[in-house]
């Protein structure tokens, strides 16, 4: 297999095996039939079809885009693209977590979101077509009829077929609530669907045989608002009784977005009922659109978390391999010597902090979003209060990891860029790419505001036992003693301060609730998200350090100096482990201070936000 330059291997089964123990799910039935070396297969095929498949695709399909067809209303996607996607769905990932009676392969969560990093970090913009036909699959499984599930999930299971998620329209973004799109029932139970919807990822390519949009629309005649919206399913082409393609079923791409990222990515404008003859089915209950899409966009919005990771992950791991192999200087301790040689500059202070910083982030990152995708597992396979805290820390987590995750999946990119310097702002090399895809994360799938309201009233403030929260806490006081002990006090002591400075600041949240005070709720989502985000990986890096600080001196013992800098060149674990100690404590000693600073600040009271009108901000008004 080619050489792996997008994702830590070594880091991934650390945190699935030594940290989460991810083996002692065999005890419950769905899991009894796997077993680690079961594991270990379908992640390094998931890393070989990355490398070799969508890696090299994905420059190639940046470079190409998406062209749109005005006269056949066709997308055609990047050919690279098709021998990619092709290995994707004969190798099985289609289904990794999928019930067997599904079609699936049934493995967890956590083992199936490890795989998916791989993708991400190769071309998350290729894997959003299966990711969204997987979505659309899912909910018709959950939700649909016998009938329903017979005709649409074997092919889009297989690749014959694709899906959406239709949300979006011009006039209703994140207010979903205001959309216009139509449905009228039929005297066959069908439905006319009549309306536009924008930014639809995957809504027409030449991939698929058949596009399955899940459509959300008000019936006619009923409220508006979100408790008024239903679902239905919405197929390009209608389909016969023997399961083919029939006549076109009148939703038409009228145009796709030109973007700053993502350009192998079709984002489509869609036109449902031009002609008066789209046909939708509803999907479950009338009026459970809202409930129902709900259920595709949680999981949308931790894959996104897991975009955000991968294409961090990528740009950390191409600016580490740059800069050991770049020589540009001397080193600072014979900046005097005129004849001293060059050295690399991951040899130099600001890079070496600089590569750390990446390092501690994608490495934090990564054991989050594992944490999460375990406990969905774990909500499902224990039961009471365990079940309870497992889906209370999956709620809790992920609007945490999808705007964190998100947010510094363009910071680690632009760092990485800083890394290559001159050469890291042309296309030669990738990280301006993975710039530019990154950002992308931020915004969609509920804006990283959206993420931030949702964490500070939905999962916190509004959870009057703050079960979520607690859950949570739970963890944090566990780690907290484990590490006594093992991992310096001082380093300890910052994660409990940080935890003790929360409840700080969500106890003055709950007065001001209290008061009615929400605009100061609404104006502090996004810092409290954000300084939530930085005390999710100190408390992670610390948990980490209770495994890593003993394995580094079993492996490394009392050498230091010439002799360890030897010990580690030849020895790849003492080395893995060595870094894995040094990055946990850059990121508690060196960046979690700052949550500090960014927790007195709400604490402070500042209301200028409140005070700012219109008139505040510099700009031409339109008319």
């Amino acid at each position: 297999m080619a050489l792996n330059p997008l994702v830590d291997s070594r880091d991934v089964r650390f945190i699935l095996f030594e940290m989460l123990d991810v083996e002692k799910l065999s005890k419950y039935a769905p899991y009894a039939e796997f077993d680690r070396d079961t594991y270990e297969a379908t992640m390094d095929l998931a890393e070989q079809v990355a490398v070799e498949q969508l890696y090299p695709a994905n420059k190639e399909g940046d470079k190409a885009g998406c062209v749109f067809k005005p006269d056949t209303k066709e997308v055609i996607v990047p050919e690279a693209y098709r021998p990619a996607i092709k290995a994707y769905y004969e190798g099985g990932f289609m289904g990794m977590a999928d019930k067997p009676d599904h079609g699936g392969m049934g493995l967890p969560n956590a083992i199936t979101w490890a795989c998916y990093e791989y993708f991400m970090a190769a071309n998350y913009p290729l894997v959003m077509y299966p990711g969204l036909s997987h979505g659309a699959m899912e909910l018709i499984h959950e939700f649909g009829t016998e009938e329903q599930i017979h005709t649409y999930c074997e092919k889009i299971m297989s690749g014959e077929w694709g899906g959406t998620m239709c949300l979006t329209e011009p006039d209703a973004g994140s207010d979903v609530g205001a959309l216009k799109t139509k449905a009228v029932k039929q005297a066959d139970g069908s439905y006319l669907i009549t309306g536009q919807k924008i930014f639809i990822s995957s809504g027409e390519n030449n991939l698929y045989s058949n596009n399955i949009h899940p459509v959300l629309a008000r019936i006619e005649g009923d409220p508006k608002g979100t408790k008024g919206i239903s679902i239905f399913i919405v197929p390009k082409y209608l389909v016969n009784k023997d399961g083919s393609n029939g006549e076109y079923n009148d939703v038409a791409c009228a145009g796709i977005e030109h973007k700053m990222g993502i350009k192998g990515s079709a984002t489509c404008t869609l036109s449902f009922g031009d002609n008066g003859k789209c046909k939708g089915f509803l999907l479950g209950q009338e009026r459970q659109g809202m409930k129902i899409m709900f259920r595709m966009m949680n999981y949308a919005r931790m894959g996104v978390a897991l975009q955000g990771q991968g294409v961090a992950s990528a740009a950390y791991m191409h600016a580490a391999t740059y800069a050991k192999n770049r020589k540009q200087g001397a080193h600072v301790t014979q900046m005097l010597n005129p004849e001293a040689a060059s050295v690399s500059i991951s040899q130099h202070p600001d890079v070496k902090r600089m590569l750390l910083w990446m390092k501690s982030h994608v490495e934090g990152q990564r054991a989050l979003c594992y944490f999460m995708f375990q406990n969905i597992d774990l909500s499902v396979v224990t039961q009471g209060d365990e079940a309870k805290e497992a889906l209370g820390l999956v709620e809790l987590l992920t609007p945490i990891a999808k705007a964190g995750c998100s947010d510094m999946a363009t910071l680690i990119a632009s760092e990485a860029m800083q890394v290559y310097g001159g050469y890291g702002y042309t296309s030669e090399y990738p990280v301006e790419q993975y710039m530019r895809d990154a950002k992308i994360t931020a915004i969609y799938e509920g804006t990283n505001g959206i993420q931030s309201m949702d964490l500070t009233m939905r999962k916190i403030l509004m959870n009057p036992e703050q079960f979520n929260l607690n859950a949570w806490r739970k963890r944090v006081d566990a780690t907290l003693a484990k590490a006594k002990g093992v991992v310096e006090d001082k380093y300890i002591d910052l994660v409990k301060k940080g935890m003790e400075k929360l409840t700080e600041v969500i106890e003055m949240m709950k007065k001001q609730m209290g008061e009615g005070k929400f605009l100061h709720l609404f104006m502090n989502a996004t810092p409290l998200q954000m300084a939530m985000y930085k005390l999710a990986l100190a408390w992670i890096h610390l948990w980490m350090l209770t495994l890593t600080i003993p394995k580094m001196k079993e492996l490394v013992g009392d050498k230091k100096g010439p002799e360890r800098d030897a010990l580690l060149k030849d020895n790849a674990e003492a080395a893995y482990f060595s870094g894995k100690v040094i990055s946990g404590q850059f990121y508690i000693g060196a960046e979690f201070p700052k949550y500090f600073g960014m927790m007195d600040a709400i604490l402070w009271g500042e209301t200028a936000v409140i005070k700012a009108t219109d008139e505040a901000f510099t700009g031409m008004l339109a008319e």
